[in-house]
């Protein structure tokens, strides 16, 4: 595996676990990116790579983006990551889910697990044995906690609802066509609040059966994954995997705006600039889906309810319009906007 320093999105990372437990098979990696305003906060994502240098680009970029994600939404913690890589069967078994909560807890604080791909509230529970350093566990009525995957839809149908508003003049979505990637727990929120307001979804997903079943709820249609981004429509809303907008899948964008939920959706710093060129409005992804880890942080510090978590949530779409004036009044693309704000609160400017 080649070392961190050499890779490109090796940004001054804290610290770096390689974990290694040949006892019950788990492969690991912890990134610490930063804790200047808190411990590194980030969720667990159990994944099968082809190789094991894509995990650990994953945990960098990952990392980096919940520095970002977590400053922007006003929350005091740092920014951090882990990758749990899974064989090619992606099979997780509870010794490994205790090997990585002594991993974590062997960080005495500095890195604050939770769900993320893969992961789930069981997972955690299993996680939870093993470290205190863990949160989106079970809740009961009233209290945060639990899944994180719906805080974030809530907040991304938000951002998604200030896109419109910015871009097309629209109060709601209602009648508009929205590109779906993805039909996963984030998805399937996001089409859920957007087809409860009338909007028109198209949907694809590797898992073919996945879309069927979210393209039924919603009344909607499935589309191939090769043809979702290219799609003629309002909105392209990235809910799967990161680094989808690339030179290609840029030019071929025929919709005014993308949102969705996806981590690193930019492939390069460069997209960014691409989308402004094209006069495609653009709502980074660290802003937008901010919703679970707001959740998360609520949990984790005990400093408040769920009427304060969807306070919260609801002020992603302000902070959205805060980078998207920014963006007209500087001339800057809405990702290099939000770059250089995330980065000023973190102390790297």
């Amino acid at each position: 595996m080649t070392t961190p320093w050499g890779l490109a999105d090796f940004d001054a990372h804290e610290e770096i676990h390689f974990i290694d437990n040949e006892n019950c098979g788990l492969k690991a990696i912890i990134a610490v990116h930063s804790t200047h305003l808190g411990p590194a906060g980030g969720g667990a994502r159990f994944w099968h790579y082809a190789e094991d240098q894509a995990a650990l680009v994953d945990a960098l970029r990952l990392s980096r983006g919940m520095s970002y994600k977590n400053a922007m939404a006003g929350l005091p913690l740092g920014g951090g990551k882990a990758v749990i890589l899974a064989d090619s069967e992606r099979k997780k078994t509870p010794d490994q889910l205790h090997a990585f909560g002594k991993a974590v807890e062997h960080l005495c604080g500095r890195y604050v697990t939770a769900e993320d791909v893969g992961m789930s509230v069981a997972d955690m529970i299993e996680v939870a044995r093993s470290t205190k350093f863990v949160a989106g566990l079970p809740n009961s009525a009233g209290d945060v906690g639990g899944d994180p995957g719906p805080h974030t839809s809530l907040g991304v149908f938000l951002g998604i609802k200030a896109a419109v508003k910015r871009a097309l003049g629209k109060e709601n979505l209602e009648g508009l066509h929205i590109a779906m990637q993805g039909a996963g727990s984030v998805a399937t929120g996001v089409a859920l609040h957007a087809c409860a307001e009338g909007a028109r979804l198209s949907i694809a997903d590797v898992d073919q059966a996945k879309a069927k079943k979210l393209a039924d709820a919603v009344n909607g249609t499935v589309v191939s994954t090769d043809d979702i981004l290219a799609l003629e429509a309002d909105v392209v809303s990235p809910n799967a995997l990161g680094a989808v907008l690339t030179a290609d899948s840029i030019a071929a964008l025929r919709a005014p705006i993308v949102a969705g939920g996806a981590n690193n959706q930019l492939a390069t710093p460069e997209d960014g600039e691409r989308l402004h060129q094209r006069g495609i409005l653009y709502a980074p992804d660290y802003v937008i889906n901010a919703g679970g880890i707001i959740n998360v942080c609520t949990e984790y510090l005990g400093d408040g309810d769920a009427s304060l978590v969807r306070e919260r949530i609801q002020g992603i779409p302000l902070r959205l319009e805060q980078i998207w004036a920014e963006s007209a009044e500087s001339g800057r693309n809405p990702a290099a906007v939000a770059d250089a704000m995330a980065q000023r609160l973190i102390g790297r400017a």
